[in-house]
């Protein structure tokens, strides 16, 4: 028989497996996580050279899970935050404190301050959260309620148990359904979920992996992505509690958003690519561009959306994707082997992709039939989709309307 601790959790370990589901999706879709080797740097964002002493980051595949190593920086010179100030809206509130944080981040990450590495940044953030370090998420706690419903009666959890679980006191003093219906913001959820996890018996054990909160901060960050990135690479400021709740603030929010935006080489002449990037992963544009001369070329229909290979729990999936069949289609004409070409489309989310021979055979063929060079990025045609997106939105739309904002600030320039 259950222990009595036990039995007087399973209310709130009811509630938590309900949050737990009511996972709100990115809109900014991270890329799977593959084996790397080092790649060789195509055109990308001006970098300077690493602060002297900095340890080179790892060249080879991802490091096992462990705490995140913190590696303190000299201060960037201030005239670079002053410099950058000028460029931030003059609406946002501490201007001199924003530009600080980017200025620590470019600092760090060996990122040159330009004007089209600040305004990147800039357009992004504004465009994410109007430069608010922690942006309210409009009907937040009716979004919950609402998921929260919809699993309560998928799993026929009965509502006498829900109920139970709602009226618990937490950790602030407060029931869980108070806190839900005071929800303003993603940290403040993530603040709920943590005070679950840290109060229930069983908690850490249960739920600590189920977080639904996975983005956060004024540039809406991967938490997952922060997490890899501090372990590799380190972070430049103590950790007072997590790197998961590091995100949440503005320092550490800028500083992972900057890495995911700017840390990797992007072979584009237009930065609309890279913002689409930011939304879609990685090199989606270089491989929403390959899809197309891939449907060119087969007379496959594709849907360019710069995922190449199926993915299942961060990995290839074994079953093909469209891509995959349609290069199957026309295999005998790129003159190589099934093993090569799986083995070169797992390049997909690094920059050694376009270096491959697949990438370089079809693309010979396809601009030999049009008789014309071809795009090598094009913008992926994704519908973005969340509970807080109440319009169509599309990754076109979102690197549009980055790049409105991005020729804003070079204007205030």
């Amino acid at each position: 028989m259950p222990d009595r601790s036990f039995r007087r959790a399973l209310p709130a370990l009811a509630l938590g497996a309900l949050l737990a589901a009511c996972a709100t999706p990115t809109e900014v879709r991270e890329s799977p996580t593959l084996p790397t080797t080092p790649d060789q740097p195509p055109a990308g964002p001006a970098k300077v050279a690493p602060p002297a002493g900095r340890p080179a980051p790892p060249a080879l595949r991802e490091p096992p899970p462990g705490p995140a190593v913190v590696t303190p920086l000299p201060q960037p010179p201030a005239l670079t935050a002053g410099r950058i100030a000028r460029y931030i809206p003059s609406r946002a509130k501490d201007r001199d404190g924003w530009a600080k944080d980017i200025a620590v981040a470019f600092h760090d990450l060996g990122i040159a301050a330009t004007e089209e590495n600040i305004c990147s940044v800039v357009a992004i953030t504004d465009q994410e959260s109007l430069f608010v370090a922690d942006p309210p998420v409009p009907g937040l706690s009716k979004i919950v309620w609402k998921e929260i419903e919809t699993r309560r009666s998928r799993y026929g959890v009965p509502r006498l148990v829900l109920d139970g679980a709602l009226a618990t006191r937490s950790p602030d003093g407060r029931s869980y359904r108070k806190r839900i219906d005071a929800l303003r913001t993603e940290r403040e959820m993530n603040r709920l979920y943590q005070d679950m996890i840290g109060e229930l018996p069983f908690g850490p054990l249960l739920l600590a992996d189920r977080n639904p909160v996975r983005t956060g901060g004024p540039m809406q960050v991967s938490i997952a992505f922060a997490e890899r990135h501090a372990r590799s690479h380190g972070y430049p400021y103590r950790v007072e509690d997590s790197i998961r709740n590091e995100v949440f603030t503005r320092r550490g929010g800028m500083y992972f958003g900057i890495a995911i935006l700017m840390d990797y080489p992007a072979p584009y002449d237009d930065p609309v690519f890279r913002f689409a990037d930011f939304n879609a992963g990685r090199y989606a544009s270089r491989n929403a561009a390959f899809q197309q001369a891939l449907a060119r070329v087969s007379g496959a229909s594709l849907v360019p959306d710069g995922d190449l290979l199926r993915y299942r729990g961060g990995q290839p999936d074994t079953n093909p994707s469209q891509t995959r069949l349609a290069i199957g289609r026309i295999i005998d004409r790129l003159g190589l082997s099934a093993r090569q070409v799986d083995a070169e489309l797992r390049l997909e989310k690094s920059a050694r992709f376009a270096d491959t021979e697949l990438y370089r055979r079809l693309y010979r063929l396809a601009e030999a039939a049009r008789g014309k060079a071809l795009p090598r990025a094009a913008i992926p045609r994704i519908r973005l989709k969340s509970p807080k997106i109440t319009r169509k939105l599309t990754t076109e739309w979102f690197a549009k309307r980055v790049r409105w904002r991005f020729d804003n600030c070079r204007k205030r320039a």
